[in-house]
This record gives C-alpha cells, sequence and structure tokens, in this order.
C-alpha cells in the first residue's frame, strides 16, 4: 500500500527537516525523493498572488456595476500566471548565482535540473509571452496597462536581479506591495474597462481596493524567510526575518492580518462598498493559525517551513472573499432591501 501524498506544504517542511532530503532511499529509493522536490519546485498555490489583481478589478467593476470586459480578463489572467512564473525561475536563476539556495534550497530548478541556462530560458519565455499578452491587452484597453504593468517587472527584476537585489537589503516587502497593489490593480482596473473609459490610471481606487490584498500578498513574501535565517545570513541576505530575529519578526504578522482586514473594512464602514465586501474575512481562520504557528515555533525551522502556505492560503481566501463580496453585493441589494434593511451601504 503506498503512503498518501504529500501537501506541498508537507513537502516543503520535510525538506527542511533534519535528513530530509535524503529520506528518499529509506522510502524506497531516490525517485519518490525526486517527486517531492519537484512538487515543491513547481508552486503552483503561488499563483493565487498574480491572478488576485485583476479578479479584484472584476469584483469592484460589477459592485459598481460597470462592464467588466470577459476576454480581456482571461487574457490578463494567462498573462499574469507567465509573468509570475517568469519571476520565481528568474530568483531561482539569480540565488543560484549568489549560493544562497545551494544548502536551504534542494527543490530549487537550478539545484534540481543541474541547468542553469535552461531555467533563465524558459525564464526569458515566460516573460516574452507574458508581455506580448499583456500588450494585446492595452492594446484593447489603455496604453498605460502596458506601462504598468512594465513598472512591476521592473520591481520584480529589481527585487532579486543584479546589480540591484533589492531583497538582500530588506526591501522585498515594500516592493511586493507597490507592484501587488496599486500597480496591478490599477492595470487590471484600466484592463477591464471599455475603450473609451480607460482614459486615466485611477490611482484612488486601485490604491483603496489594493491595498489590503496587497498586504496579504506582502504576508506570503515576509513569511517565506522564517525557516532559512541562518542560510540568508550566511550569505548577505538581509531579509527582515534576518534584521529583526525571528522571535520580532513573528510578533509583526497579527499586524500584517489586522492591516489587511482594517484596510478591507474600512470601505464598507464608511459605506463606499456593500456588506458583502466582508467576505473577505474568509481568510482569517488561516490568518490565526499562521500567527500561532510562528509565536509558538518561530525558532524551529523544520516546523515551520510550510507557514508561507498558511499566509497564502490567508491571501487567497482573503481575496477571493473580497473579490466574491464586492461581486455579490448587487445581487443582494434587492433581497436586503426586500427584508427592511433598507439599500444596501456602498449601492446607493
Amino acid at each position: 500500500m503506498q503512503p498518501a501524498p504529500m501537501s506541498e506544504p508537507q513537502v516543503v517542511a520535510s525538506l527542511h527537516a533534519p535528513g530530509g532530503s535524503q529520506k528518499g532511499s529509506a522510502e524506497g529509493g531516490p525517485a519518490p525523493d525526486r517527486r517531492r522536490l519537484w512538487q515543491a519546485a513547481i508552486k503552483w498555490p503561488m499563483y493565487a498572488v498574480a491572478v488576485m489583481p485583476v479578479l479584484l478589478a472584476a469584483g469592484y467593476r460589477t459592485s459598481q456595476g460597470q462592464l467588466v470586459r470577459l476576454d480581456q480578463l482571461v487574457i490578463f489572467l494567462v498573462a499574469a500566471v507567465l509573468l509570475l512564473a517568469w519571476e520565481n525561475l528568474a530568483n531561482d536563476v539569480f540565488d543560484a548565482d549568489t549560493g544562497v539556495d545551494q544548502e536551504g534550497k534542494p527543490h530549487s530548478l537550478v539545484n534540481l535540473t543541474g541547468r542553469r541556462d535552461r531555467v533563465a530560458w524558459f525564464a526569458n519565455g515566460a516573460l516574452a509571452l507574458g508581455l506580448l499578452l499583456m500588450a494585446l491587452v492595452a492594446l484593447r484597453s489603455s496604453p498605460a496597462v502596458l506601462a504598468l504593468v512594465l513598472a512591476c517587472c521592473g520591481i520584480g527584476y529589481a527585487y532579486q536581479g543584479p546589480p540591484f537585489r533589492l531583497s538582500y537589503r530588506g526591501l522585498g516587502e515594500p516592493l511586493c506591495w507597490i507592484a501587488f497593489g496599486p500597480l496591478a490593480t490599477a492595470a487590471g482596473l484600466l484592463a477591464l474597462a471599455p475603450a473609451a473609459e480607460a482614459v486615466t490610471v485611477p490611482w484612488r481606487t486601485a490604491i483603496g481596493l489594493g491595498s489590503g490584498p496587497a498586504l496579504a500578498t506582502t504576508l506570503v513574501l515576509f513569511c517565506s524567510h522564517f525557516h532559512q535565517v541562518e542560510e540568508d545570513a550566511r550569505h548577505g541576505k538581509r531579509s527582515p526575518v534576518v534584521r529583526l530575529g525571528s522571535g520580532p519578526a513573528a510578533g509583526l504578522v497579527p499586524w500584517f492580518v489586522a492591516g489587511t482586514l482594517s484596510f478591507e473594512w474600512a470601505p464598507v464602514l464608511v459605506g463606499h462598498w456593500p456588506l458583502t465586501a466582508l467576505l473577505g474575512a474568509a481568510g482569517l481562520p488561516a490568518g490565526q493559525a499562521l500567527i500561532r504557528l510562528l509565536r509558538d515555533h518561530h525558532r524551529e525551522p523544520d516546523k515551520i517551513a510550510g507557514s508561507k502556505f498558511l499566509a497564502l492560503r490567508f491571501q487567497a481566501l482573503n481575496g477571493l472573499g473580497l473579490a466574491a463580496g464586492l461581486a455579490l453585493g448587487p445581487l443582494v441589494a434587492p433581497a436586503f432591501a426586500r427584508l427592511g434593511g433598507g439599500p444596501l451601504p456602498g449601492l446607493n
């Protein structure tokens, strides 16, 4: 009887456990170990962060009774996934150049394949195809879409790429918030609007809509550092967790969660968004579990290697709940009025 397949957090945790990368032979040879490594290398749950800005834009436009161009939405989603694939592959290449992944990341694609050149080739191919699709979206809406996406890509390169390597200076988190917040959300709002409406960049709406979900995305990046503090410090990567220490850094996680929800609940409280936007609270249980995990085990890398996946669950459920809640507002408003509640706030 074969053992049940492990979830991705279990895979990553097992790889960072003592002797984790050598367990394959004890479990029946090296093949199972290699399958686990590939499972961790693909990182498919991480692509939730790529699709969230445009899904939020779609939910917001629906809540305002505005047209959502579904063809643009689909193209934007595919392009966003390709661009995040470029970011992930390029990060493996750049980290291989500095040696930071040599010890603590056996599931790096460069370590796994032994072919830095091929990983770089696939990264550049994903970038080219993603930008080509974004150019098509921009051609059918506004040139600003491509400009905003190029700005996001520039930030993504500066995050790990030479000569900048800003993540090594502890600047990855603010860069992440800017890229996945105002910039990507503004691009999504413009892309989904009719071409005649996509005249100016809707910065105010993009900041209001994207700030909370982008903070949740930033939390995913923040939590990716906890299990590799020693490796990062040895190679000069001064992440916020290295700078602060794992204990004080773990103490910031509740503020990330609270800040995310505060950004999203404030527009509901002042009547700008419908009450159904509170569905973003769907991510709260995962956020609470993450807070407890890092509070109790921040000094135990083998126990918290999967913490970024709890952060990702919080991010995904929170963002999807918010997007769905915004979209459901116009549908729920008539029923709410029939029950005697009057007009649903945010839809007057």
